[in-house]
């Protein structure tokens, strides 16, 4: 890094709108020389308390719901089969490298260029970045992560933060359209028929999430001129760079599919293999749609990663699977330690590295 750390620089969220998003972007490349507003203050910043407290919150609220013991809760994660978590453990950080190949493919499709005499990062420390993208994802709420993972790559190779945005929407239009068509899939495996109402209310949101995004991309690519007349003289650059990015991203769909859908079974699998480490009785399609419903409420803008409605979700997700509570509690508890509690030891840790070797 250049002496400055990235947070500060990072006011906007992962939701793109319009003329709105095009002066966020100016205003963090006319930010980028400003002095350094550390990670503990972003992180000690009044809406992050805050989302730290619904947390709490919800998650109190989950130990009154499911009627709890958590002493119990704890006895049975401290008995998880050591050898099934690190393979937990092992595919979910792998699926960083998978992450980081798709990007890199990504980046080519959307022509997306390094400043003069530097290249394009190559795919591991792309998965360093992805690796402090969601460290930041699980500190602070919003989904800010996805920012600084485009300023980032701007810091590290002088590329338009406007296009790298845009490649990181079209990556989560991605993502939540291949999520939306998995989980309505693997929900009729694993139910048939006879799916509960609480699912099929989820199969409704992730559906009706999918389409409305394909809708979207293909809205804005047929009527992109007429949506740029909206956005401000003074921004419209920075616009046009974001938008370019975003639907050059999907020069090369089959390889983007592919890998998104890898990706979406390393979700499934690593969930899988943490309820083998407390008990056998969940099926592969059973854990991918958990899983899936996992990452469908870490949008969730209110608490960092869904911090709070996840466990809550997943529990409830898992009785309807045949799981005791005890048991379904365990399940989701461990699984936000390999997905969530060790990204924010490791990622502090790779913040601190990176932060000295980027200098």
């Amino acid at each position: 890094m250049t002496g400055s750390s990235i947070e500060e620089h990072l006011p906007l969220t992962s939701k793109i709108e319009h003329s709105d998003t095009a002066s966020r972007v100016a205003e963090v490349d006319s930010e980028t020389e400003l002095g350094d507003v550390s990670l503990s203050k972003r992180f000690l910043r009044p809406r992050t308390i805050v989302s730290f407290l619904i947390a709490i919150a919800v998650v109190g609220f989950a130990l009154t719901r499911f009627h709890l013991d958590l002493g119990a809760v704890l006895t049975q994660m401290s008995h998880a089969n050591p050898g099934y978590l690190m393979l937990a453990f092992a595919t979910y950080y792998g699926g960083f490298g998978l992450r980081a190949a798709r990007w890199k493919s990504i980046l080519q499709s959307a022509e997306v260029k390094p400043a003069e005499g530097k290249e394009l990062p190559k795919i591991p420390e792309l998965s360093v970045v992805y690796v402090l993208g969601w460290f930041a994802n699980c500190i602070v709420p919003a989904k800010l992560g996805d920012a600084y993972r485009g300023y980032l790559l701007k810091q590290r190779c002088g590329t338009s933060f406007g296009s790298a945005l845009g490649t990181i929407f079209a990556e989560r239009l991605a993502d939540m359209m291949t999520l939306g068509l998995v989980l309505v899939g693997s929900a009729f495996i694993v139910f048939g028929r006879h799916i509960p109402s609480d699912v099929s209310l989820w199969m409704y949101v992730a559906t009706g999430l999918a389409v409305a995004l394909i809708v979207g991309v293909l809205g804005v690519f047929r009527f992109r001129h007429f949506f740029r007349s909206f956005v401000p003289v003074r921004v419209r650059d920075h616009y046009i760079k974001l938008e370019e990015g975003a639907l050059g991203s999907f020069g090369r769909l089959p390889t983007l599919l592919i890998l998104t859908a890898i990706i979406w079974a390393f979700e499934g699998i690593r969930l899988y293999f943490v309820a083998l480490s407390v008990t056998g009785g969940l099926t592969f399609a059973a854990a991918l749609f958990v899983a899936l419903l996992a990452s469908l409420l870490t949008v969730v803008p209110l608490t960092p990663a869904g911090l709070g409605f996840v466990e809550f979700g997943v529990v409830g997700i898992l009785t309807v699977l045949g799981l005791t509570q005890q048991t379904a509690a365990s399940v989701a508890l461990l699984d936000r330690v390999v997905a969530y509690w060790s990204v924010i030891v490791i990622g502090a840790v790779v913040y601190l590295i990176a932060r000295w070797a980027w200098r």
